[in-house]
C-alpha cells in the first residue's frame, strides 16, 4: 500500500516506511522529529521544473506531464520505491507543499500505481 501524507501532519506508526520525496528539506521540521526513513530527493522534480511550476494550479496539467516524463527517465528510482514496497507492508510518500491537491507526491503516487 502506498499512502501520501504532508510532513506537517502528525506521525503515525500506520505510516509504515516513510519516504521524503522533496528536493529541499521542509522548513521548520527537525530531522529528529520528521520520522523519515529515507530522503529520496533525487525523485523530486528538477529545480527547473519545480521553480517553473511554483505550485500554480493553472500549470498543473503541464506539470504532471513534464514530471511524469522525468520519472520515467529515472526508472531506477521508481524501481527502488517498488522494491521498498515489497519489503515493507506500507510506504508513505512524504511531501511538504501547502497545496495538497497539486504537488509532486500526487503525480508520483499515480505513476507508482500504474507500474
Amino acid at each position: 500500500m502506498i499512502k501520501i501524507k504532508r510532513i506537517y501532519e502528525k506521525y503515525s506508526p500506520d505510516d509504515g516506511f516513510r519516504i521524503l520525496i522533496d528536493r529541499l528539506w521542509p522548513r521548520g521540521v527537525s530531522k529528529a522529529n520528521a520520522h523519515v526513513d529515507l530522503w529520496l530527493k533525487e525523485i523530486a522534480p528538477t529545480d527547473q521544473l519545480r521553480k517553473w511550476f511554483s505550485h500554480d494550479p493553472k500549470k498543473w496539467e503541464s506539470f504532471k506531464k513534464k514530471y511524469t516524463k522525468e520519472l520515467h527517465d529515472n526508472k531506477s528510482l521508481l524501481d527502488k520505491i517498488k522494491d521498498l514496497q515489497k519489503e515493507h507492508k506500507t510506504i508513505t510518500l512524504i511531501f511538504s507543499a501547502k497545496d495538497e491537491q497539486h504537488n509532486n507526491a500526487i503525480v508520483l503516487g499515480e505513476v507508482l500505481h500504474i507500474l
